[in-house]
């Protein structure tokens, strides 16, 4: 099903990767993943998350403090059971493997810009499809999906739209404007109020909101380790204070933190 990269023509195994009619040719990684974004394509070196934030991350994670999220994610998925779906800037994988366990039928695709984060992603499920990809250029045929995830990740909603199929949707996972809150006022003089639907007027047409809902529960980061990873895999890690994420994660007392999250699901007509 993927499609190449330069040409958009059909890519078809071969050896150990794929090719397209064109002679294009692509080789697959020893860890399992393709790499589908030409140096042509890129912005930098080394686009997306670099090795500090991805392992941070997947730290953060594995501790099992966003569960919850991941948990309604993959809940929400299975009810609309897709053939073929696709988690649109993946990260190092853990939304993504949770989603195929509640899609165990279905052929899952995932993708990322970042190669650090996409070389780990591999090690959570081998039966994903684990691209290098930009979603500006995703390489997939048109209409090729009846799910996409989209969890805190930038998104192309006209490319989202020429992915899906007739009757599929997107799954925008994102913060409102309450998540970490604590955090955010432990770290600024003035906490900056944001909209958390301003997404909304980005959609395009052809595309309407079906679904909406929020998911809030308190978090208590009992240890700094937690705390710095946290602080790692946001934009806090780097807007904030040194002195002031030191404070933070050398604190002795657990701390407690608001996480609020909005799911909101699109449907093509």
């Amino acid at each position: 099903m993927l499609t190449c990269p330069i040409c958009s023509a059909p890519l078809d195994s071969a050896d150990n990767g794929v090719v397209c009619p064109a002679g294009h040719r692509f080789d697959r990684a020893r860890q399992g993943y393709l790499n589908l974004l030409p140096v042509q394509h890129k912005n930098s070196r080394d686009p997306g998350d670099n090795q500090a934030m991805v392992e941070a991350r997947r730290d953060f994670l594995n501790a099992g403090h966003y569960a919850p999220v991941a948990r309604r994610l993959a809940e929400l998925a299975a009810e609309r059971a897709p053939a073929h779906w696709l988690d649109i800037g993946c990260g190092e994988g853990y939304y993504t493997a949770q989603i195929a366990q509640s899609l165990p039928d279905a052929d899952g695709y995932a993708l990322d810009i970042s190669r650090e984060a996409v070389k780990r992603a591999c090690k959570r499920d081998p039966n994903i499809t684990w691209l290098i990809a930009s979603m500006a250029r995703v390489p997939l045929p048109d209409a090729s999906m009846q799910f996409i995830a989209s969890v805190f990740s930038p998104l192309d909603w006209a490319e989202a739209k020429r992915l899906l199929s007739p009757g599929g949707g997107l799954m925008r996972v994102g913060p409102t404007n309450d998540h970490l809150m604590e955090l955010r006022q432990r770290l600024y003089d003035e906490v900056r109020d944001y909209s958390d639907d301003k997404h909304l007027a980005l959609v395009p047409e052809g595309m309407s909101l079906q679904h909406s809902e929020t998911l809030r529960f308190t978090l208590t980061l009992a240890d700094g380790q937690a705390r710095a990873n946290l602080l790692a895999m946001t934009p806090h890690g780097w807007r904030a204070s040194a002195e002031r994420r030191a404070n933070v994660i050398e604190q002795a007392e657990p701390f407690e933190v608001t996480v609020s999250m909005r799911y909101d699901y699109f449907v093509l007509n």
